[in-house]
């Protein structure tokens, strides 16, 4: 246990970067902790936030223990989310749904072998999964080529989609309304003192003083990082995402993620998919570099093959947005900085921060409260523990790596 840095409950935490993982910190540390928060973004328009632009899915289908715990509890709290996040008694509206995610592994490999050993590990942690031959497979979805899977695994609950940029203006409204301020700035670096931080300096405000820090700068969290000694691996990756139309009905469609690493999922009227980058694509191209070709060349066919009712679908626009990977073993890195009394951050959730920011927000709160400024909590946190996320992990190098990562 950290020794408590004040002799006063209240204490004031700054956050460093206001997208969903910053804001829903600030939301629980200001509501259920009573403290003093400031949030630094130097983007409050958030036109290239990955908040902003992420596909925002929420899933139960990952390989460690720890990203299922988080996002069942995540899940848990976005169905309740009208009465968690309600402000003067207007709810918010996220617009969940959970049509499920549908894993497909082919025949030959070694894919419906790990499908096996993940789902006993999802199941073992609770998770709503069930595992479906191909004949069952067909029955089940008759618009999908099964000829070449050997298995597959579908969410039955607990997996979906929802509007993403909602979900981060209603943790920022309920931080603003507990207290919480956003200010419009840019963190250059930071004041300390021994093993503790004292402040942020900022390209406009100059120092704002602080008794705790949490860096929540996504996928630019590195360099920051690096200003308290910590080498983070955590980098930039722009994944296109095109919105299409075709003529084929896939009643129950789930968001189907193929063999090939394709992926696809219904839209309103249409349908949206993506893919990762094709080898040798620079880390962090611009944004509106949308690689068109990727969908024509790759996608296309890989669609048609898969649901052949997708030979006739058309194009209607694209976008991207930026994951924040970690190369270090592609899971988030959330807790205490190493080497360091007060500082903490939550970054590199490589495509999976919108929807586990709700645990890890509430979860951080806890801890930084606790152990760095001895605040009195309105409510015992049940959110799963971070530790296995500690970023102590990058000085020991044990990896804790996630395989599903899309």
């Amino acid at each position: 246990m950290i020794s408590p840095l004040l002799s006063r409950p209240q204490g004031s935490v700054v956050i460093v970067g206001g997208g969903v993982m910053g804001a829903a910190t600030a939301c629980f540390l200001a509501r259920d902790h009573g403290l003093a928060v400031t949030v630094i973004e130097r983007d409050p328009s958030y036109q290239k936030a990955s908040s902003a632009l992420s596909a925002s899915s929420i899933r139960v289908q990952f390989s460690q223990p720890v990203n299922i715990a988080l996002s069942l509890w995540s899940l848990a709290f976005l169905r309740r989310l009208d009465r968690e996040l309600a402000v003067d008694g207007v709810a918010p509206a996220i617009g969940l749904v959970e049509p499920g995610y549908l894993y497909l592994a082919h025949r030959e490999g070694h894919g419906a072998a790990a499908l096996r050993q993940q789902h006993a590990v999802q199941r073992a942690q609770g998770a709503d999964v069930a595992l479906f031959e191909p004949a069952a497979l067909r029955s089940t979805f008759p618009w999908l080529n099964t000829e070449d899977l050997g298995l597959a695994s579908l969410g039955l609950s607990g997996e979906g989609w929802f509007d993403g940029p909602a979900l981060h203006q209603a943790f920022r409204r309920k931080a603003l309304s507990c207290g919480a301020r956003f200010v419009a700035d840019e963190a250059l670096d930071f004041a300390t003192q021994g093993e503790r931080v004292r402040g942020v300096h900022c390209r406009l405000q100059g120092l704002i003083a602080a008794d705790a820090v949490v860096l929540c700068a996504g996928a630019w969290s590195a360099p920051l990082d690096g200003r308290l000694g910590l080498a983070m691996a955590v980098v930039a990756k722009k994944r296109d995402v095109f919105v299409f139309d075709s003529p084929a009905e896939l009643p129950a469609c789930p968001l189907v993620i193929d063999p090939s690493g394709l992926w696809f999922r219904p839209e309103g009227r249409g349908f949206i998919g993506g893919a990762p980058p094709r080898d040798g694509d620079p880390d962090e191209p611009p944004l509106h570099d949308i690689d068109h070709a990727l969908f024509d060349e790759v996608l296309w066919p890989a669609l048609a093959h898969r649901v052949p009712g997708f030979e006739a679908l058309r194009l209607r626009s694209a976008w991207a947005g930026y994951y924040e990977m970690n190369l270090f073993d592609h899971n988030g890195l959330a807790g205490a900085l190493p080497g360091w009394a007060n500082a903490f951050t939550a970054c590199g959730f490589s495509g999976h921060g919108m929807q586990q920011a709700a645990a890890v927000g509430a979860a951080l709160a806890a801890q930084i409260a606790g152990e760095c400024l001895d605040a009195p909590c309105g409510a015992p946190c049940d959110a799963p523990s971070l530790l296995p996320l500690s970023p102590a992990r990058l000085l020991t190098g044990q990896r804790l790596l996630e395989d599903n990562i899309i």
